[in-house]
C-alpha cells in the first residue's frame, strides 16, 4: 500500500460524542488543576542543563465533567516539548485520573525554550549510547505527570458547575510576524527569527500573522472559573542559557491569575510555527517585561469583551482523530541507525537522529498522531500537533466564519515543525530536512482532516 494511501486511509474519527439523554438535568462541571512542572538545577532543558530558575514552570488545565458523556481534559505544559511515546503516558495517566479515555485527553506544549522536553522511547535510545540524563529527565517527568494526575483527582472533588461559555478576542500589538521574508523570487531571503537585530528584516512588514488573541472562558452563573487564551507566536524572548522561565506568554498569564482571582488562566501557544516575536525583539532582558505587558493587555482587552451565552450538555461535542501524518521520503531508518551508530556524530546530532528514528517507528504504524475538536455552542477549540504554520488556523477560521474557532498547536511534538506546501518549496529553516519530519503533503492532508472535524463537531 502506497504511503498517500496509507494516511488517507488510516485516519480514523475514533469518537463523535452522541448524547443519549436530552434531560434538561444533565449538568457541566468543571475541575481546575495547577502543579509545578520546574525542573531542578542541573538538569536538562532544552540546549544546556538548568544554571537558575528566573519563574517556575507549570503543568494547568482544567477538566469537563458530563452526565451523558465521558470527561474531556485540556491541558498546557510549560515545557519546549512533549513527543512520541511522552505525549501517550501524559494522555494515559490524565485519562485514568479523569476516569476517561486518552483520545478525549488534549497535553499542549507552550514551547518555552529554556524548558525540559519529554520523549521516554527517545531518551531509552539516547541510554544504550551512554548519554542518559543528558537531554531528558524521564524521572522528573513522571513525577510530573504523577502530580497532575494527582491534583486533577482532587480537583475533580470540587468540580463547579457550568452554565455559561463565554469567548472574545483582542488584538495584540507589536509582538507577532511572521519569520520568513521572502526575495522577489518567492524564496526565503532573510529568516527572522524569535530575537532579531537585522535592521532589513526588523524593518520588514510583520507579515502573514493572526494579530487576534482567542479566549473562552467558563462562568457558573456571574462566577468565572477558568480562561482559556490562544496566541499564535513563539514564546520566546530571550534563552539558551539554561535560566528556565515561562517566558512572556506564562508570565502575561500568570499576572492575569492575580488580575482576575478564583479563575484559572490556561494559555495555549496558538499555529505559531512561522511566527515569532523578531520584529519587535531584539533578544535584551529589558524587552521581555514589555512582550509580557502587550500580551497581557490583550488578555485583558479580550476580557473586557467577553460575550457570555448560555451552555448545555447538549451543546457540546467531542471529535477526535487518529491520523497518520506523511512523512519525508527521505525519512529512513538506516540513515538514522547509521548516525546513531557512527563515533563521528556528535551527541547533538545523535539526539537528532534517535528522536526523528522515534518519530520513524511511529509512522510505520496505522496513526501517529491526533487531532481534536471541542464544540461548546458556536465556540469550536481545535487541537493539532507540531509546529504548526499559521495558516492553518486562518484557514480553520474561514471554513467557519459563523463560528469562534481556536486553534491550539503544539500537542504531539514528534513531528517537529509542519509547514503548508508553497513552504517547502520556498525553503527556509522551518521546512528543512532538520525541522520539518512531514512531507509537503501535509497541508492537502491536514486541511481536509480540520474540515472533517469541524462538519462532524455540528453533527
Amino acid at each position: 500500500m502506497s504511503l498517500l494511501s496509507r494516511f488517507h486511509r488510516f485516519s480514523i474519527c475514533l469518537l463523535t460524542s452522541v448524547l443519549f439523554s436530552s434531560s434538561l438535568s444533565a449538568e457541566i462541571r468543571l475541575a481546575r488543576f495547577n502543579v509545578d512542572a520546574t525542573p531542578e538545577i542541573g538538569n536538562p532543558v532544552a540546549y544546556v542543563p538548568v544554571r537558575s530558575i528566573t519563574d517556575r514552570l507549570t503543568a494547568r488545565g482544567i477538566v469537563l465533567t458530563f452526565d451523558n458523556q465521558k470527561p474531556v481534559v485540556l491541558s498546557a505544559v510549560d515545557w519546549i516539548g512533549i513527543y512520541n511515546s511522552g505525549l501517550d503516558v501524559w494522555k494515559e495517566k490524565l485519562a485514568e485520573a479523569a476516569e476517561t479515555t486518552p483520545d478525549r485527553v488534549t497535553i499542549h506544549s507552550l514551547h518555552q525554550h529554556d524548558g525540559p522536553r519529554c520523549d521516554f522511547g527517545t531518551e531509552e535510545k539516547l541510554k544504550e549510547l551512554g548519554l542518559e540524563g543528558k537531554y531528558f529527565d524521564n524521572e522528573f517527568c513522571l513525577e510530573t505527570i504523577s502530580r497532575a494526575a494527582t491534583a486533577i483527582k482532587e480537583g475533580l472533588k470540587t468540580a463547579e458547575p457550568v452554565t455559561h461559555v463565554g469567548s472574545s478576542k483582542a488584538k495584540v500589538e507589536k509582538v507577532a510576524s511572521n519569520r520568513r521574508l521572502l526575495g522577489e523570487d518567492g524564496k526565503v531571503k532573510l529568516m527572522r527569527f524569535s530575537r532579531c537585530k537585522d535592521p532589513e528584516a526588523i524593518a520588514a512588514p510583520e507579515g502573514v500573522i493572526d494579530p487576534f488573541l482567542h479566549q473562552v472562558s467558563f462562568w457558573n452563573e456571574e462566577t468565572p472559573l477558568a480562561v482559556l487564551s490562544y496566541y499564535a507566536s513563539h514564546p520566546q524572548s530571550y534563552y539558551g542559557m539554561g535560566d528556565v522561565t515561562c517566558e512572556f506568554v506564562g508570565l502575561a498569564r500568570n499576572a492575569r491569575d492575580e488580575e482576575v482571582p478564583g479563575a484559572l488562566h490556561v494559555h495555549f501557544t496558538g499555529a505559531g510555527g512561522n511566527v515569532a516575536a523578531g520584529k519587535y525583539n531584539d533578544g535584551s532582558e529589558e524587552n521581555r517585561p514589555r512582550l509580557t505587558e502587550r500580551l497581557r493587555a490583550g488578555m485583558e482587552a479580550a476580557w473586557n469583551s467577553v460575550t457570555k451565552k448560555p451552555i448545555s450538555e447538549e451543546e457540546c461535542r467531542w471529535v477526535a482523530h487518529k491520523v497518520l501524518l506523511p512523512i519525508p521520503e527521505d525519512l529512513r531508518k538506516e540513515e538514522l541507525t547509521r548516525l546513531l551508530e557512527s563515533e563521528e556524530t556528535a551527541d547533538g546530532g545523535k539526539v537528532a537522529a534517535a528522536m526523528k528514528l522515534a518519530w520513524w517507528e511511529r509512522s510505520q504504524r496505522e496513526w501517529n498522531a491526533e487531532i481534536s475538536v471541542l464544540r461548546l455552542g458556536d465556540v469550536q477549540i481545535l487541537h493539532m500537533p507540531g509546529e504548526l504554520f499559521v495558516e492553518y488556523s486562518l484557514a480553520a477560521e474561514k471554513m467557519r466564519p459563523e463560528h469562534f474557532v481556536c486553534m491550539a498547536a503544539y500537542g504531539q511534538g514528534g513531528c517537529w515543525y509542519i509547514g503548508t506546501e508553497i513552504g517547502y518549496w520556498q525553503g527556509g529553516y522551518e521546512t528543512g530536512k532538520n525541522a520539518s519530519l512531514v512531507s509537503p503533503d501535509v497541508e492537502k492532508f491536514l486541511l481536509k482532516e480540520i474540515e472533517s472535524l469541524l462538519t462532524a463537531s455540528e453533527q
